[in-house]
């Protein structure tokens, strides 16, 4: 990587080689859980833990599906600098009655320490082991995985690629401002402070809208500019692409103040981000809103394609050793499958699967065991059939959020409805092609009606859709 130093590489060898040896000890996983432009990262990580806690419902789960798995609970973080996951706020908003809510995103990164007790399968691995695990699950926002591959960018590519995309369908509606801006400026000019910072601000604006957008684009950088956590305000943050002169401007001109602040953002932010945390990563769970992208159409997809391809950048290839600590096993979850009929699960993964494999392919990417899945961490709906014109349909029931519409009715978040969402095609290829768009009908549901726990009693664990599945491919070889 052009912007990663022999020292970097030594030092990440030198934690990565301590860690090991702790972990002959007392081991441990650190699970990465992050997701594309409202995925349900939160929800994802809650649910989880939950339903370890809880003794969910988890057949597909081996360890749990044959009673090897005794007991689950939290225990303080090992990385105490780093903010704690507020599971039990989190919780509290999924099961506070009447009132309860979908929590909030969190906006930076945090982590949680879940420790497992287990009973070894073999007889030899009983003998020779104890049956504790500590799973460290690190959380951290979608648009700073994206922010890695400027790690091998220079200012000049990254502005080369960042306008040229910004031309595309659905994002050139929102780019005209930054655009023009960037356009009109000389770039050899000396640098005027109200300047630079007008053109961030624009370009700033520019994927802000990208993320409001029907499509939610996922593509968006740097990600820091979108959720900028503790560097809110800061210098690093005011800079912003503009198009490649042909010659190299002098020092103190436009280009090279907007170089400089790149740099420092990619050596203040992103590679800190890398080496502190990316890096050290064991499994990693990608969480990406597929329907959503499908409904929004062609330009929708081709993003999501695009964002996809920028994930499997970030990972390194290879597999781990002594001194080198990569992602084993990546999942990539379609989220949000109680919004279709269990009929087209299988669909949504086929879909999912087919955008994962040309990203891979795009990015050249080889190494870790990769697995897709359609899940929905939490359950808020149920089946049903209804008719409809003498044809019965297969239609999913829950209470829709307050302001949520379909053709013209506008839910009042106290009825429940039934709603027809429509069908997947069985070929994924024909989902790709933006033939989708407007055919999906989707609404936000209210969470489940879930019972906080009671003194004395067992607390109810979140219902959901293959998360059990997700679990065994992340943790069931580790739980052997």
């Amino acid at each position: 990587m052009k912007n990663v130093s022999i020292l970097d590489e030594a030092r990440n060898a030198a934690i990565t080689l301590g860690e090991r040896i702790g972990n002959v000890f007392s081991p441990s996983i650190r699970l990465g859980v992050t997701g594309l432009s409202r995925a349900g990262k939160t929800v994802f990580i809650t649910s989880l833990v939950h339903n370890l806690l809880h003794d969910g419902a988890l057949p597909l789960f081996e360890p749990a599906r044959s009673g090897r798995l005794r007991r689950a609970w939290l225990e303080p973080q090992p990385d105490a600098h780093i903010p704690r996951f507020a599971y039990e706020d989190h919780v509290a908003a999924l099961t506070a009655g009447e009132d309860r809510h979908w929590p909030q995103s969190t906006r930076q990164l945090s982590q949680l320490r879940l420790t497992l007790e287990y009973e070894p399968a073999g007889l030899t691995a009983r003998y020779l082991r104890g049956g504790t695990i500590h799973v460290d699950v690190v959380d951290y926002p979608g648009e700073w995985l994206l922010d890695l591959p400027l790690l091998d960018m220079d200012y000049a590519e990254w502005s080369r690629s960042v306008i040229e995309t910004a031309h595309t369908t659905g994002r050139d509606m929102h780019a005209g401002k930054w655009l023009e801006l960037a356009s009109s400026l000389d770039p050899a000019a000396p640098l005027e402070e109200e300047t630079a910072r007008r053109l961030f601000q624009l370009y700033r604006d520019y994927l802000k809208a990208c993320k409001t957008h029907p499509g939610h684009f996922s593509a968006l950088q740097p990600g820091r500019f979108l959720i900028p956590g503790d560097l809110e305000g800061s210098p690093l943050l005011t800079f912003a692409p503009l198009p490649p002169p042909e010659e190299r401007p002098p020092a103190g001109s436009l280009w090279r103040e907007m170089e400089r602040r790149y740099q420092a953002y990619v050596a203040h932010v992103a590679r800190p981000f890398f080496f502190d945390h990316f890096a050290r990563i064991d499994r990693q769970v990608v969480l990406v809103d597929t329907l959503t992208a499908l409904n929004a159409g062609a330009a929708a997809v081709a993003d999501l394609r695009s964002a996809l391809a920028s994930v499997f950048a970030c990972f390194r290839t290879g597999s781990s050793g002594l001194f080198t600590r990569r992602a084993g096993r990546i999942l990539f979850a379609a989220t949000k499958a109680d919004l279709i009929h269990h009929a087209s699960h299988d669909r949504l993964r086929s879909i999912l699967a087919l955008l994962v494999e040309d990203a891979a392919r795009r990015a050249e990417y080889s190494g870790a065991r990769i697995r897709t899945e359609a899940m929905a961490a939490i359950r808020a709906t149920r089946e049903g059939t209804a008719r409809h014109e003498g044809e019965e349909l297969p239609v999913i029931i829950g209470i829709p959020e307050k302001g949520e519409e379909i053709a013209g009715q506008v839910f009042d978040g106290r009825t429940e409805a039934a709603i027809f969402p429509g069908d997947l095609p069985e070929d994924p290829r024909k989902a790709l092609d933006g033939s989708l768009e407007g055919r999906l009908r989707f609404v936000r549901f209210r969470p489940p009606k879930i019972h906080p726990p009671r003194p004395l009693e067992k607390a109810d664990a979140f219902p959901h859709v293959r998360l059990d599945a997700a679990l065994q491919f992340l943790l069931g070889e580790d739980l052997a």
